[in-house]
């Protein structure tokens, strides 16, 4: 099954975790990518793990950051330019910051991570948006929340204020741009093995990370990480002409772990 035959997929945070894989999945259904990241070997790296899986894959690489307007309109312009249009996009890149209280999380840091979590997920959005609009065919997004954009989860208090913004962006998009057969949908990824959550666990315990990542998970209904090919999964259904009545969700995928009490 190839659902993404002759589409164009823009992917940020392409280099690395849920964007990687992401990438990997969407190129085996037949996706021309577009992958954006601040990180020049990341890039390499996932466009080499791409063209591993799909030999004769079609991949942009474009080094940029997402919290920079001018970045954002050159990455989205150096795609169009390749393949002539978005079909699908990504919008993932993303950080943690520092873990904190809130009056020890500081403004510099609290300013650092929105920008990137939220205004960047924005931009995106702003630009991307309108392209899809103008070929006047339709598309879909998926940005990239977290469970902790929809409950506490203590500690972060810029990557909860930024992932909580990014299901409104979520949400009033949707509202917006339905009627042009646009979709825009969120997912909310729990705890996921990703470079981003190894970091993570060597902040709550720099001395030994792997108990911390395994205390961590306990309390999961699964009592296991998630994978990064299975947020991949989800993300390329709603990608796809399989989700086509799915508009303004947000999809937890945690292992259940957001309902638990």
């Amino acid at each position: 099954m190839e659902r993404f035959t002759d589409k164009v997929v823009l992917i940020t945070g392409g280099g690395s975790g849920l964007g990687r894989a992401t990438a990997v999945r969407v190129a085996s259904e037949g996706a021309k990518l577009a992958l954006v990241d601040v990180s020049e070997k990341g890039l390499a790296d996932s466009q080499a793990a791409v063209l591993e899986a799909v030999p004769g894959a079609e991949v942009l690489t474009v080094l940029a950051d997402v919290s920079s307007e001018d970045d954002v309109a050159r990455y989205v312009s150096a795609t169009v330019e390749r393949f002539g249009r978005i079909d699908a996009f990504f919008n993932n890149a993303g950080i943690e910051g520092k873990q904190n209280l809130t009056e020890r999380f500081g403004a510099d840091e609290f300013d650092k991570v929105v920008s990137i979590n939220l205004r960047g997920v924005f931009l995106g959005l702003e630009k991307v948006l309108g392209v899809m609009r103008s070929q006047g065919d339709g598309g879909a997004v998926v940005n990239t929340a977290s469970v902790g954009g929809i409950r506490g989860v203590g500690n972060q208090s810029g990557y909860a204020a930024a992932k909580h913004g990014v299901v409104g962006l979520t949400r009033n998009s949707a509202v917006e741009y339905g009627e042009f057969g646009i979709r825009v949908n969120a997912i909310a990824p729990g705890a996921i093995w990703t470079p981003m959550v190894e970091a993570s666990m060597r902040q709550i315990d720099a001395e030994n990370p792997e108990k911390a990542a395994e205390q961590f998970i306990q309390i999961n209904p699964t009592k296991r990480y998630g994978k990064a090919d299975e947020i991949a999964s989800v993300v390329a259904f709603l990608l796809s002409d399989d989700a086509t009545y799915v508009n303004a969700a947000v999809v937890p995928i945690d292992g259940g772990q957001s309902a638990k009490y």
